[in-house]
């Protein structure tokens, strides 16, 4: 692809939060990085992607407030980790994770223990605990 056809589609990734960078030929024939907005389809993808994303950790949240799941579920989601990534963060074996994912055993957490999934999950451990918080967030996402 020659420099100046790199794709820069009006789209999502146009809102500057993420850029791709590309290789293509300059006019003296090299090849050069350069930064694209993206492509339509490689866009529209990324779009039904998060939306995806969104939806389950919607299904989570309330999940959590029904009391079947942890907080740490919602915010696994919202973090897009899954069971090996987050016991992998938490130097855990998954069966503790597991165990911990479900309100019982997350009550009988330490706040030790606590302190580290917040950190893990890239939030205060007094986030992680407060269910009226997970009540108010609303999970917007584009149809």
């Amino acid at each position: 692809m020659k420099f100046e056809e790199v794709p820069q589609d009006e789209a999502f990734l146009q809102e500057g939060k993420i850029r791709d960078l590309c290789y293509a030929v300059d006019k003296d024939g090299h090849y050069t990085s350069v930064l694209s907005k993206g492509w339509t389809p490689k866009n529209d993808a990324i779009k039904l992607a998060w939306n995806q994303i969104y939806e389950h950790a919607e299904e989570t949240r309330l999940r959590v407030l029904d009391g079947k799941l942890s907080p740490i579920a919602f915010y696994m989601e919202l973090n897009i980790m899954d069971l090996s990534i987050l016991a992998n963060y938490m130097e855990l074996p998954k069966w503790k994770i597991r165990k911990h994912l479900k309100m019982k055993g997350f009550k009988k957490l330490s706040t030790e223990m606590l302190s580290n999934y917040a950190r893990a999950l890239n939030i205060s451990a007094a986030d992680l605990v407060d269910i009226e918080r997970i009540r108010g967030i609303v999970i917007a996402h584009e149809d």
